[in-house]
């Protein structure tokens, strides 16, 4: 079954348990005090583990990734002098790489149904820790869980949310989100995930064909708001608790670097229209980790953000 009609089959079918104390989801035990309604969390379709992360990572060269086509969108990190590149076409069927660079142990994640890619430094307090899907969503967002603790993380929020690491929040890395004709020219050395992942999946069919143009929503979502198409890409920045989302609809509008000013701190937002892609540098030259997702996404998690508008 696809991974569109098994989502379906968990919308319709939830997989909940009430015990008074706890819901016991896709064998998950929820307790009551979680740090998200537990009612807001909804099977995805797939079970724990149904989509399965990506543990053992291989990869090439830019020479043997032949299949990549400029316009394929990819996550990109760069770590100690380490670059790798993570295309989206394989993302949606695995949602986690864990992965290292050098001896650091890095997380990698999205979420198609948000658009959301967000990277992580993979320690819990100073243990290296692995990733998998849960199967379980909220705000159509997926949660990820760590095999050490089985607590579960909002990605959106970098966050455990239930067991015993919640409200341990994970450290982001900064992540480009970009297509591979301008990471390719940004870093003609980088490496390239192999599709020789070890799972039988053909990753030249996108499963999410035609839902990032639409502006249906699979899945219940806290709030929403009508400034922007659903689906409008927005870069979400957090500073000291407060949030600002930067619709490449409103900074495709100006120039590829203006000055922003946001939480008393000033900042200089790049938009790169040939890779659609966008970061933030702080004061200090350095890039501020950002989140690249759905309007409908960020709104739903942050409906207190302040929006970024074009002069």
């Amino acid at each position: 079954m696809s991974p569109h009609a098994l989502m379906v089959a968990g919308l319709v079918s939830l997989l909940l348990f009430d015990s008074g104390f706890a819901r016991t989801i896709n064998g998950f035990n929820i307790e009551n005090d979680a740090l998200i309604p537990v009612d807001d969390i909804h099977s995805g379709g797939p079970p724990r583990d149904g989509i399965p992360s990506i543990d053992k990572p291989r990869f090439i060269s830019v020479a043997e990734a032949a299949d990549m086509r400029p316009q394929d969108r990819v996550l990109g990190l760069v770590r100690g002098g380490v670059i790798k590149a993570y295309p989206i076409a394989i993302l949606n069927w695995h949602e986690i790489i864990n992965d290292r660079f050098g001896t650091e142990p890095v997380v990698v994640t999205y979420c198609p149904l948000c658009g959301s890619g967000v990277a992580y430094k993979a320690l819990l307090d100073g243990m290296e820790a692995g990733f998998g899907v849960s199967g379980l969503l909220y705000n159509s967002d997926v949660l990820l869980y760590d095999r050490e603790t089985q607590s579960l993380w909002s990605q959106m929020l970098s966050t455990a949310v239930s067991g015993p690491m919640k409200g341990t929040r994970l450290k982001m890395l900064p992540l480009a989100h970009t297509n591979w004709a301008e990471w390719r020219s940004d870093y003609p050395n980088t490496l390239v995930l192999s599709r020789k992942t070890g799972f039988q999946r053909d990753y030249g069919k996108d499963p999410y064909a035609g839902y990032q143009d639409s502006k249906g929503v699979w899945f219940p979502v806290a709030d929403k708001d009508p400034r922007y198409h659903p689906k409008e890409r927005v870069m979400g920045l957090e500073l000291d608790g407060r949030f600002k989302a930067y619709p490449f609809a409103e900074l495709s509008k100006g120039a590829e670097e203006v000055k922003d000013r946001f939480n008393g701190r000033e900042l200089t937002v790049r938009y790169r229209p040939n890779g659609q892609s966008a970061s933030i540098v702080g004061e200090n030259g350095k890039e501020i980790p950002t989140l690249i997702a759905f309007w409908f996404a960020w709104y739903a998690f942050h409906p207190d953000t302040e929006v970024y508008q074009a002069p």
